[in-house]
């Protein structure tokens, strides 16, 4: 009977927020019609900027003077900063590091104290040398508006990179407001999103968004010379049908490990990771947002496996075929039915899987860095050369 409740629980929860998402996608659908507005393109974005900013210091490569701010959460100093380094002096603050641990409650302890470090922290270093651009990867769960137009006043550009809009652009709700980027996006100079269908979400909330996806660290994500000793692997957290999937492979004879959050092996650090995707013969991704069986999002290890110089399976979607050739450069599947098909042809064929394997590691190498990412991010805000 609990094993029941529970399964039920699950399934009522999932429902639930699937027909959030759709009345919050169709909400925003109804108000950019309602209101005659636009996604922007790249040339309207650089024009309304330009506005905002008459007079930019471009500058070389390597010369910009940057401010970051962001919580390092398990990625970020690892594929952020380095990349952010390639561009000039990054200043980097870390609102949670003076209270680790964290404790649960830390909204009701630290919240305001984050927000006033946040303004002194920034006021400081403009005070002592002016920046060119501020960085954020933060959402309204943190930071209050009134902080970040007290910040945005110190007319530095600004920009904030969110992950998974499709789920979290409202997100939980707390006295009315939105942990995600609904409230806050309006204050910033330029919203980067990963997610495709959330720009008409900033456009209504009166916000200038720009998509693209996440990126890879070719420094940190790269391939190691290792036998292949696993026929499939997955790294990442055990929700929604992954469990269930990775069960039906194992019924089907295939050697297939799960490592991370809820999985009986663990989790990996950073290097053991990297080394897994090598160590595998092919690397099964899931596109899907949690609970969902028609939505999909891309995801860091989209980018992250191919640049690590794994063969990646996962979910076909239309927004992933715009990054790599599916087929081609990475492989694809639609159902368990096909993927365990998917599986054994290429595991039954590993000159056609190298191939696809260096043509996707070949792909992400000349596009999908974290430094490609930063540089088109700063060539639309006219600060670099």
């Amino acid at each position: 009977m609990d094993d029941f409740l529970k399964k039920y629980r699950n399934q009522y929860r999932i429902w639930k927020n699937n027909r959030r998402l759709r009345h919050e996608d169709e909400f925003y659908q109804q108000q950019l019609t309602r209101l005659g507005l636009q996604v922007p393109d790249e040339k309207e974005l650089r024009r309304e900027l330009n506005k905002r900013f008459p007079l930019p210091s471009a500058k070389a490569k390597g010369n910009l003077n940057i401010i970051a701010l962001y919580h390092h959460y398990n990625w970020e100093n690892f594929s952020l900063r380095p990349s952010l380094a390639k561009f000039g002096k990054v200043r980097h603050y870390d609102w949670f590091s003076p209270y680790n641990p964290l404790p649960e409650n830390w909204h009701k302890q630290y919240r305001a104290a984050i927000n006033k470090d946040l303004i002194n922290q920034v006021n400081k270093w403009i005070t002592e040398e002016n920046a060119d651009v501020i960085f954020m990867y933060i959402a309204g769960e943190i930071v209050e508006p009134i902080t970040l137009q007290i910040i945005r006043n110190q007319g530095v550009p600004m920009i904030n990179l969110t992950l998974n809009d499709k789920e979290h652009f409202v997100g939980r709700r707390k006295n009315g407001r939105a942990w995600g980027a609904r409230d806050i996006c309006r204050y910033f100079d330029l919203c980067w999103t990963s997610t495709e269908d959330a720009l008409k979400k900033y456009v209504v909330e009166g916000a200038l968004p720009y998509y693209q996806p996440e990126g890879a660290n070719p420094e940190i994500h790269k391939p190691y010379d290792l036998e292949k000793t696993i026929d499939v692997s997955f790294v990442g957290q055990c929700y929604g049908n992954r469990a269930d999937v990775i069960k039906a492979l194992q019924r089907q004879g295939i050697n297939v490990a799960a490592y991370g959050a809820g999985w009986p092996n663990g989790s990996l650090s950073t290097e053991d990771m990297i080394k897994m995707y090598s160590r595998s013969k092919i690397n099964l991704g899931f596109g899907g947002v949690a609970g969902l069986t028609d939505t999909f999002c891309l995801k860091g290890r989209d980018f992250e496996i191919p640049m690590s110089g794994g063969l990646y399976c996962t979910e076909d979607h239309p927004e992933l075929a715009r990054f790599f050739r599916p087929g081609e450069e990475i492989i694809t599947y639609r159902g368990t039915d096909d993927l365990i098909i998917k599986i054994r042809n290429y595991l039954d064929r590993p000159a056609e899987a190298e191939t696809i394997r260096k043509k996707g590691h070949e792909r992400a190498l000349r596009e999908h860095s974290w430094e490609a990412r930063f540089e088109k991010i700063f060539r639309i805000l006219g600060i670099l050369q």
